[in-house]
C-alpha cells in the first residue's frame, strides 16, 4: 500500500483571497514504511509574503524570488502522488490550496476522497485534547526539536511518524521474500509463497494402543461417519 504524507506552506489562509503555495514537502510509506523517496519544491508566489505568514515558516520574498512556479512542477507533483493516498494534518486545508493552483495551471484537481485527515483521526481518538502536529508529537514522544519554524518537508517527515503512531505504531505488513516476487515501488513483494514440505516427515506420536481405541470408536460410528469416510 503506497502512502505520501504531505505538507505545504502558504502566503496565507485563502486562495481565493489571492494566497498562494509557497513550499510543498511530500515523503513517500510504502506498507506504512518509508521508502527514502521524497518531493520538495520551494515556489515562487508571485506575489510578496504577509509578514505573519513569514514569521510562521520564514520563507520570504527574497528566498522565494526565482524559485519555479507551481506550474513549472505541477506535473512533477501529480505524479509523484499518482493514485496513493495523502496523508495530511487538516486535509481540507492544503488540499484547498492544492486544488486551486492545479486549477489555475490547467492542470486535473486531486479528490478529497484521495486525502486522509490526521487532525480529524486523531481528534476522534482523544476527544477533548489538543490535536496540533506540535501536541501530538509530545503525546508519542516524537522529536520535533528541530521545528522552530513551519517547513512542509520537516513536518511531513514529523507527520509520518505520528501518523504511523496513530494507526497503532509501526507495524507493518509482514513480508516474506521466496520464490517469485512482485516489485511494488521500492519494495519486493512475494505474491506466490507458500510453505515447503519437510524433508523428512515427523514421527507419529499415535502409540499402538491409541491406534486401535480410536479405530473401535470410529466403527462404532458407522459407515455415514465423516471419520469412516476420512479413513477411508
Amino acid at each position: 500500500m503506497r502512502e505520501i504524507v504531505l505538507d505545504t506552506e502558504t502566503t496565507g489562509f485563502e486562495p481565493s483571497e489571492g494566497d498562494r503555495i509557497v513550499e510543498i514537502g511530500a515523503v513517500e510509506l510504502f506498507n506504512h514504511m518509508p521508502t527514502g523517496k521524497v518531493f520538495h519544491e520551494y515556489i515562487d508566489p508571485q506575489r510578496s509574503m504577509p509578514d505573519a505568514a513569514f514569521q510562521v515558516h520564514g520563507l520570504g520574498d527574497d528566498f522565494l524570488r526565482g524559485k519555479p512556479l507551481f506550474i513549472d512542477i505541477a506535473d512533477k507533483f501529480l505524479d509523484f502522488v499518482g493514485d496513493a493516498t495523502m496523508v495530511i494534518h487538516n486535509a481540507a486545508f492544503d488540499m484547498k490550496f492544492l486544488n486551486a493552483e492545479l486549477e489555475w495551471a490547467k492542470r486535473k484537481t486531486l479528490p478529497m476522497s484521495q486525502a486522509l485527515d490526521t487532525l480529524a483521526i486523531a481528534r476522534k481518538k482523544f476527544p477533548g485534547s489538543p490535536a496540533s502536529l506540535d501536541a501530538l508529537c509530545r503525546r508519542f514522544g516524537v522529536d520535533n526539536g528541530a521545528r522552530e519554524k513551519h517547513g512542509a518537508l520537516l513536518d511531513s517527515e514529523i507527520l509520518a511518524e505520528v501518523y504511523l503512531e496513530l494507526i497503532g505504531g509501526r507495524q507493518p505488513d509482514l513480508v516474506l521474500s521466496s520464490g517469485t516476487t512482485e516489485k511494488k515501488g521500492e519494495v519486493q513483494v512475494d505474491t506466490n509463497w507458500r510453505p515447503k514440505p519437510r524433508p523428512t516427515a515427523l514421527t507419529s506420536r499415535l502409540t499402538e494402543s491409541e491406534a486401535v481405541a480410536h479405530a473401535e470408536f470410529v466403527a462404532k460410528l458407522g459407515d455415514g461417519s465423516v471419520w469412516s469416510k476420512f479413513s477411508s
